[in-house]
C-alpha cells in the first residue's frame, strides 16, 4: 500500500507557523496541540490547503504564499467611513476591532482613524496583501472519515 499524501478526501494533522516576510509570527502551534482538518473542508485558505497538496507524513518545509493565495489582495472598497453617531458609548483609537452584525453573521472591521463626526472602518483581512511564510511540518494523512455513512 502506498503512502497516503495531502490531497483530496484526507485528514491532515500538522504543525504550523504562518510568519510575515521580516520574520514576524503570526500564528504558530508548534509548542501547541497540532491542528487537523479535512482536505477541502473551508476551515483553511485554499492557498495554503493547495501549498500541501502532495506532502506527506514527515515533510517540513516552509512555503511562501502569495496575498491572492492566502487572504486576499487589499481591497480599497473595503473601507467604509461611517458616522461616529454608530459609535456611541465607545472609546475609540486606531486598531481596535469592532464586529457590525451582517446578514451572513458577524464582521469585524479595524478603526484606522476617527474624529468628532466620522469613523474610518478597515474591512479587509489583516493579512490581506501580504505574502506570507507558511511552516509546515506534517505528522499525520489520513483517509477522512465520510460522516455521511456514519450510521450511530
Amino acid at each position: 500500500m502506498s503512502e497516503v499524501t495531502v490531497g483530496e478526501g484526507t485528514e491532515v494533522t500538522l504543525h504550523f507557523a504562518i510568519k510575515l516576510e521580516n520574520g514576524q509570527v503570526i500564528d504558530s502551534n508548534f509548542s501547541a496541540q497540532p491542528a487537523r482538518f479535512v482536505f477541502g473542508d473551508g476551515n483553511i485558505p485554499e492557498g495554503f490547503e493547495q501549498a500541501l497538496t502532495g506532502l506527506k507524513v514527515g515533510d517540513h518545509l516552509d512555503l511562501t504564499i502569495a496575498p491572492e493565495r492566502g487572504f486576499g489582495m487589499h481591497n480599497p472598497s473595503n473601507i467604509q467611513v461611517m458616522p461616529r453617531s454608530q459609535f456611541k458609548d465607545m472609546d475609540l483609537e486606531p486598531g481596535l476591532v469592532v464586529s457590525f452584525q451582517e446578514p451572513g453573521g458577524e464582521v469585524p472591521g479595524v478603526i484606522t482613524e476617527f474624529s468628532d463626526e466620522r469613523v474610518t472602518v478597515d474591512f479587509n483581512h489583516p493579512l490581506a496583501g501580504k505574502t506570507l511564510l507558511f511552516e509546515v511540518q506534517i505528522l499525520a494523512v489520513e483517509p477522512a472519515q465520510d460522516k455521511a455513512l456514519d450510521l450511530n
